[in-house]
């Protein structure tokens, strides 16, 4: 099976070159300042920029996953996306936007109000509903793994072997997801989440392997932990870290890079491309 291309809003969408996905965190709390913001005018200046820069995909989020974060009720998220996403769909109407949720409800108004992708950390695990919306709405959806949840998931993760193990557990729910008529999926093994950071060099290290799956692979790894704790310096302070991981996974197959830094992302994959057409 092909993961070369995705269908959003009628339209085939390649990803025979890597892509960018920008993030826009609708929230107060999540562990990138520089993500942030509450405010509409912000929010479509954000926009307007990382589509400037080259992204093909903006994620739109209002609940923080990083690791002990509360979690909102579907009604508290959506209040803070309410007057933002149909606003930012109107703004830019050709840009694909994906929310990150894992509320049925949430993912079902987000795509109402012009949404084409849905991202859910816990791939249906937090709320089953979200599966029968993906499936009546066919978008694209973005599964990840995560042992455990946000509230607990940094606390003790384990594993025999991480890779196999996130590989297999994806599987079972591309096969499900598969089962329901859902054909345009996108797997992300969650850097971080649940995982140390040997953990997650480990998983880098043999990313390729989760293309036996048959779906694209997103690649989750900006100014996360993994790679500021180990070059000991602040989320602030690791893009050039960001960087460097960037182009490892795309080496090891990754087709979406999630990301904080639009701009260097798409010069990553740009001299990835001029490696790779040498």
């Amino acid at each position: 099976m092909t993961n070369d291309f995705i269908t959003c809003k009628g339209k085939l969408v390649s990803l025979a070159s890597p892509v960018v996905m920008g993030i826009l965190n609708i929230t107060p709390d999540s562990f990138y300042s520089g993500s942030r913001t509450t405010d509409r005018q912000v929010a479509t200046h954000k926009v307007a920029e990382m589509l400037r820069d080259g992204a093909q995909m903006i994620d739109l989020g209002a609940q923080s996953s990083r690791p002990g974060a509360d979690r909102l009720t579907a009604q508290e998220e959506w209040e803070r996306l309410r007057n933002v996403v149909p606003y930012l769909t109107q703004t830019f109407p050709d840009a694909l936007f994906s929310i990150d949720t894992f509320y049925g409800s949430v993912a079902q108004q987000a795509i109402d109000a012009g949404v084409a992708l849905v991202n859910d950390i816990s791939a249906g695990a937090l709320d089953p509903t979200i599966w029968e919306v993906v499936a009546q709405n066919q978008v694209p959806y973005i599964i990840m793994h995560m042992q455990g949840d946000p509230q607990t998931m940094q606390l003790s993760p384990k594993y025999e072997d991480v890779t196999a193990e996130v590989v297999l557990e994806l599987s079972e729910k591309v096969a499900r997801l598969r089962a329901k008529g859902i054909s345009d999926i996108i797997v992300d093994p969650g850097f971080g989440f649940g995982k140390t950071i040997q953990h997650n060099y480990q998983l880098l290290k043999k990313l390729h392997q989760l293309q036996v799956l048959g779906c694209a692979v997103l690649a989750g790894v900006s100014r996360k932990s993994m790679i500021y704790k180990v070059l000991d310096v602040q989320p602030e302070e690791a893009l050039n870290g960001t960087t460097a991981v960037h182009m490892v996974a795309l080496q090891q197959g990754a087709k979406i890079l999630r990301v904080h830094d639009v701009k260097p992302a798409v010069e990553v994959v740009k001299l990835y491309s001029q490696i790779q057409n040498a």
